[in-house]
C-alpha cells in the first residue's frame, strides 16, 4: 500500500490510525499542503479532487477517508472497527459522523484559507471560527458519551472503534486551535487511553516523517 498524506491533515491522521489498528504496512508519501503540492498536476493525476489522503492498494486509487476506512474494514475485517450488531454499528457510525461530517469539514484547511484570503478574516477570527464549531460538536459528543455507562475508556465498548479513529485527530486539532477541553472529561479520558496505544502514537502528526521539528 502507498499512502499519500500530510502529517497535520486530520483526515490523513484518522486513516493512519485505522491502518495501524489493522496492522497494515504502507509506504508513506508526503504531500505538502503548505506549498500547495496537493493542487499540482502530479498529485491531481492521483486524486483529481486534490485532497489528501489517497491510498493506492490492489492496483487502484482509493480516495475520501470515510470510504477508505470502510474499504479497510471490509477488506481486512480483523480487528474490527465496527461492532458486530446493527445497533452498535449505528451508534459508532453516528459518533464518527458527528466529527467527520459536522466538525471537521467546516474547519479544514481549504475552508480556513477561504476565510483568510477571500473573505479577509484575520487569524483571531479564524481561530474563533474553529473554536466555535469544535466546541459545539464536542459538547454534543460529550453528552452522548456520558449517557453510555457501558463504555470502558473508549467511545464505544472496551476497544478502539471507528469513533475513536475519528475523534483523536479532532482532539489534536482542538488543542492546536486553543480550545478549552476541560468541559469534556469523557473525551479527555478517551484521548489519554488512546495515547497509550502504539497504533495511535505512531499515527500522531509529530511522529510523521514530514513533520518539522516544531510544527
Amino acid at each position: 500500500m502507498k499512502l499519500y498524506n500530510f502529517f497535520r491533515s486530520g483526515t490523513s491522521h484518522r486513516l493512519r490510525i485505522a491502518l495501524n489498528l489493522k496492522g497494515l504496512d504502507y509506504e508513506y508519501v508526503a504531500v505538502d499542503l503548505r506549498t500547495e503540492e496537493h493542487l499540482g498536476n502530479a498529485f491531481k493525476a492521483i486524486n483529481p479532487q486534490g485532497l489528501v489522503p489517497a491510498l493506492v492498494a490492489d492496483e487502484q486509487v482509493l480516495i475520501q477517508s470515510p470510504a477508505i476506512i470502510e474499504w479497510l474494514e471490509e477488506r481486512y475485517p480483523e480487528p474490527a472497527l465496527l461492532p458486530a450488531d446493527a445497533d452498535g454499528r449505528a451508534r459508532v457510525r453516528a459518533l464518527a459522523a458527528l466529527v467527520g461530517c459536522d466538525i471537521h469539514p467546516v474547519n479544514n484547511r481549504r475552508i480556513l484559507e477561504y476565510l483568510r484570503h477571500t473573505i479577509g478574516c484575520d487569524e483571531a477570527v479564524v481561530t474563533a471560527w474553529c473554536q466555535t464549531w469544535i466546541a459545539a460538536g464536542f459538547a454534543a459528543l460529550e453528552a452522548l458519551l456520558a449517557a453510555d455507562p457501558s463504555r470502558a475508556g473508549f467511545c464505544f465498548g472496551q476497544a478502539p472503534s471507528l469513533a475513536d479513529v475519528y475523534l483523536i485527530p479532532q482532539v489534536e486539532s482542538a488543542r492546536r486551535f486553543g480550545v478549552d477541553l476541560s468541559p469534556y472529561p469523557n473525551i479527555l479520558v478517551i484521548d489519554r487511553r488512546c495515547a497509550e496505544l502504539d497504533a495511535f502514537r505512531r499515527a500522531a502528526p509529530l511522529a510523521q516523517p514530514d513533520a518539522p521539528a516544531k510544527a
